[in-house]
């Protein structure tokens, strides 16, 4: 606790109940991409910008085992995900050192499918008060207090999906809040974070796998649990899970998890291979066209070996929703469907909408500039966005105009998302090289650097320090102002 915050509970200031929300404003970074997910530097007045492997502004660096998951960090300690040795870790380490304080493994039948650059550990811890909660997809929710012991454990899953989990949970109003979009049984749940029992679950069956997380949308004084996937952004009650409002209109698929700019407006976007508006798209024809050609078995399904090239058959287990082995006609004409309306697509959407809210509430649109993996960032007044090959673009936020785009030298792809702070913006391509820019719509390149291995997790930045997490090691750079210390 920072003496800030201690002088004003003395005072009868600060209540007790708002430490927490207190403490991510003092200087922490308490889940993806930090406060509410939103990429930006929490108490910071200077972040260094010639970081590398063996730079000055380096405080330390120390190994760590494999896992995507991005660095959380509070005020004496860093928490994040890792396997070992077939062991699925919540690892806590001091934030002054980097010191290993403990680590706690979660219980797992089997490890569960994943993609082929995925982790087990790709889902980022959230933290609130002492509280430190992390997902490992099938094997459930497990939560901890600040020393490492065990609180309550949720198992869930398995999940029928070929890639893993991939959302985060966050944590809002005392629940832990998780959205869980696989091929079959998608829900949006809220679980007590004191007990781990379950204060509501929502049905999104009709929601097929996304990989974004939830954010909070305060509107009119109350908090909305938003999620982006599936052809729809939708917004639920945070108190007791019913659907609020949906907009219509965007990818099949969803990677990329929405922000809320400092306007209090929403950014949404999604993108899936075929759904390029104006260009390439997947054509699929009937499944009734094709079935009396390539149904050899004369089953009235498709088998993996009777499909010819196409979408359909490189997607096969994931149009396969139930893991069957064959493919009915249902499943077949989902996807068809799926390739037909999906739009790669940014949308700019404003408070206060309920139902149907396409038509009303969306600002502007952008189908140009749309990242994949990487979530767009809001500045004080444009909207970054990274796509695979280094293409880095700014959005006027008013408008949604293009105001710069260029190649940048990492020209890999993008699967950590955009931070920023004083006045620079930070990126990491999938090889572990590093770009810093500035914040300004004209953006000039401030610094690069080559870390030399792979990188999926998200910087944190937080009180003047930049934590980077590669495939083997958590960097810190930067040291704390005293101030901000005990």
């Amino acid at each position: 606790m920072t003496r800030l915050m201690l002088s004003l509970i003395l005072c009868g200031i600060l209540a007790p109940d708002l430490i927490g929300a207190a403490r991510a404003l003092a200087g922490e970074w308490p889940q993806f991409r930090g406060p509410n997910a939103r990429g930006m530097a929490v108490e910071t007045r200077s972040l260094p910008a010639d970081i590398a492997p063996e730079s000055r502004t380096r405080a330390w660096k120390i190994p760590l085992p494999p896992g995507h998951s991005s660095p959380v960090v509070t005020e004496n300690h860093i928490f994040l995900q890792a396997v070992e040795n077939n062991r699925l870790l919540t690892i806590a380490l001091d934030r002054e050192s980097g010191r290993k304080l403990w680590e706690q493994p979660t219980p797992f039948a089997q490890l569960e499918e994943i993609h082929r650059i995925g982790s087990h550990a790709q889902c980022t811890v959230a933290v609130e008060g002492d509280r430190v909660v992390s997902f490992f997809g099938s094997a459930g929710l497990s939560c901890f207090d600040f020393a490492g012991n065990k609180l309550w454990f949720l198992p869930l899953g398995p999940f029928k999906n070929t890639f893993g989990a991939g959302s985060s949970p966050l944590i809002a109003d005392g629940k832990v809040i998780l959205s869980q979009d696989h091929d079959l049984d998608s829900f949006l749940l809220a679980v007590d974070l004191k007990t781990g029992e379950t204060a509501w679950k929502v049905d999104r069956s009709d929601y097929l796998r996304n990989y974004g997380s939830p954010i909070i949308w305060m509107v009119d004084g109350k908090s909305q649990v938003v999620v982006a996937g599936t052809l729809r952004v939708t917004g639920y009650d945070l108190e007791t899970g019913v659907e609020l409002w949906r907009v219509h209109g965007i990818a099949r698929f969803v990677s990329a998890t929405p922000t809320v700019g400092p306007d209090n407006i929403l950014y949404a976007s999604g993108f899936a291979a075929g759904n390029e508006v104006g260009g390439e798209r997947f054509n699929v024809p009937t499944f009734d066209d094709v079935v009396s050609e390539y149904d050899r078995d004369r089953n009235g399904q498709f088998e993996e070996g009777e499909l010819p090239e196409g979408p359909i058959l490189m997607r096969f287990t994931q149009v396969d929703r139930d893991k069957n082995g064959s493919l009915s006609r249902d499943e077949y004409e989902l996807f068809r469907r799926l390739f037909a309306v999906g739009r790669n697509v940014i949308v700019a959407i404003k408070p206060g909408g309920r139902g149907d809210i396409t038509e009303s509430h969306v600002l502007w649109e952008q189908t140009r500039f749309v990242p994949f993996c990487a979530s767009p960032l809001a500045t004080a007044s444009r909207l970054y966005t990274v796509r695979d090959k280094g293409l880095l673009t700014t959005l006027n936020l008013k408008s949604g105009n293009k105001l710069k785009e260029g190649r940048l030298e990492a020209a890999g792809d993008y699967y950590a998302s955009p931070v920023a702070g004083d006045g620079k913006v930070f990126l990491c391509d999938e090889h572990g090289r590093l770009t810093i820019v500035s914040d300004a719509d004209e953006w000039q390149v401030l610094h690069t650097a080559d870390f030399e291995e792979n990188v999926y997790a998200t910087p944190a930045l937080v009180d003047n320090q930049i934590f980077l997490r590669t495939a083997g090691h958590l960097y810190c750079f930067g040291r704390r102002p005293k101030l901000a210390q005990r």
